[in-house]
């Protein structure tokens, strides 16, 4: 198929690798966690961007070009607080001790974005967007931007920032491989206001939710050995 152009984004967790690099039921509510979080975040950019793929701790999106110019601020603005509510009411309403719900509060967020041109292909009965910009924009989530929460575009995406973003970007030139040199912009996630934050659930809700996640990963559970300790001691009883 031919070409044609295409507004590329992915919005990649932070922490990640760290994150599932625990023991068997720490991992499997770790990967709950996350699964929450992209749903929040894919919710969060319907209708104005299309769901291409689910990147394990990434979910990378597209659409055909920005409607208008501050359409790139209002997403990734979007992304960021449906990530970090999200991950608020996952960590301070969880009731279990596993490093997996307890470090839901570390996760981060960034998204990387860029302009280009994508074609459409199937592999594996799978429809898949492919083409150099494709590359490109996942090989930018590999850069030094100095804080932890960004938004990094290419030039294209410049006048498609919120006219305060476009003055608060910093240039940053990418060393790609493949690609070279290339030109690109940051602009820090502000941190969601205190009145955006979900609120704290009654003991009876969060020991309802608690309960329904150990339903959920006992299939998994089943097929590993020695669950750790720290989920056999859990307790559910009142405060």
């Amino acid at each position: 198929m031919a070409a044609a152009p295409s507004l590329l984004v992915i919005a990649d967790i932070a922490g990640y690798t760290r994150f599932l690099k625990l023991h068997t039921v720490s991992a499997l509510h770790a990967q709950h966690t996350i699964g929450k979080l992209l749903e929040a975040v894919i919710a969060a950019v319907k209708p104005d961007l299309a769901l291409a793929k689910l990147e394990g701790d990434a979910a990378f999106f597209h659409a055909r070009t920005p409607r208008d110019d501050a359409t790139l601020s209002r997403l990734a603005t979007a992304i960021h607080r449906a990530f970090h509510r999200t991950r608020v009411d996952l960590a301070q309403n969880t009731m279990c001790p596993c490093d997996g719900c307890q470090q839901a509060g570390d996760l981060k967020i960034k998204v990387v974005a860029h302009l280009g041109e994508a074609t459409r292909q199937k592999i594996a009965k799978r429809d898949e967007l492919a083409g150099v910009d494709v590359i490109l924009v996942h090989r930018m989530l590999k850069n030094d931007v100095p804080i932890a929460e960004y938004l990094l575009v290419t030039p294209p995406l410049l006048p498609h920032l919120a006219p305060a973003a476009r003055e608060a970007a910093t240039a940053l030139p990418l060393e790609l491989e493949g690609f070279g040199a290339v030109d690109a912009w940051y602009v820090g996630l502000a941190s969601p206001a205190a009145d955006e934050t979900p609120p704290k659930l009654s003991w009876l809700r969060r020991r309802a939710r608690q309960f329904a996640l150990a339903l959920r990963t006992l299939p998994q559970l089943a097929t590993r050995r020695a669950p750790c300790e720290g989920f056999r001691n859990v307790d559910l009883s009142p405060p």
